[in-house]
């Protein structure tokens, strides 16, 4: 059973669901816990349906809900955990953030949003039926968040999508 402090703070429910059965203090390291019911915490199979919870759950002001709802969605295998996990705004210190991602040019420098980058070779834009021409310059770039190999920017008033493989700092 659950101490009288976790159960208040929980509100006498699930911090996943929002179940009131049988719950049970679950270990969310580093050194937290979190109330949780036999499905939430495994005892009992759930059906796929009952992980939909967790979109509400990443609401949670708790870091040690925050922590545990941020391990199961990365265990379950379907595009709407991925996203809400990308979504995640873990606060600092929590340790299961993902490591900031480095955009680098074809010599390895290091990018930065808003720098401007040279293109190195002639790119065909598809979809907007030009061709960026090599030595072309792009200002003010965006970083794409979670890919190292892209980064985004403005070529013939066009905004595209430009591997970093193709461009130089300036």
């Amino acid at each position: 059973m659950a101490d009288a402090r976790l159960i208040t703070r929980a509100g006498g429910v699930c911090e996943f669901c929002g179940d009131g059965t049988d719950l049970q203090a679950v270990d969310s390291p580093p050194g937290g816990e979190v109330l949780l019911c036999p499905l939430c915490r495994g005892a009992t199979p759930a059906p796929d349906a009952h992980w939909r919870c967790l979109e509400g759950a990443v609401w949670s002001a708790e870091p040690d809900v925050q922590r545990a709802v941020w391990r199961k969605l990365g265990s379950i295998d379907q595009a709407w955990a991925a996203e809400a996990q990308a979504a995640m705004d873990l606060p600092d210190g929590t340790g299961d953030a993902p490591a900031a991602v480095e955009h680098r040019d074809c010599n390895g420098v290091l990018l930065a949003q808003g720098d401007t980058v040279v293109l190195i070779k002639d790119l065909t834009v598809k979809g907007a039926g030009f061709t960026a021409k090599r030595g072309t310059a792009v200002r003010g770039i965006a970083l794409v968040a979670d890919n190292a190999a892209q980064i985004e920017g403005r070529v013939e008033g066009q905004r595209i999508v430009i591997l970093t493989e193709f461009v130089k700092k300036h």
